[in-house]
């Protein structure tokens, strides 16, 4: 019970850590070419209002996490 209980806060710690790192790179590309909205983004600025609908950011992390969770799934199953 302790063994998994280590392993399961081990990898929850090393999939912060890679969360952590792709948040830092995201940035910095992002930082590079302005703004860091992809093309679907729809953003309203009127003085110090500003509303953001974030669709291509929603459909590309729901693909990624999509992705992601059916490989842990298959993985798990081997």
């Amino acid at each position: 019970m302790v063994g998994s209980l280590g392993k399961t806060l081990v990898l929850i710690g090393g999939m912060l850590v890679l969360l952590g790192a792709l948040m830092w790179a995201v940035e910095r590309f992002a930082g590079a070419r302005g703004g860091g909205l992809l093309p679907g983004d729809i953003v309203w600025r009127k003085g110090n209002f500003s509303v953001g609908i974030f669709l291509g950011t929603s459909i590309a992390l729901s693909i990624l996490l999509t992705v992601i969770l059916w490989v842990i799934g298959w993985l798990s199953r081997r």
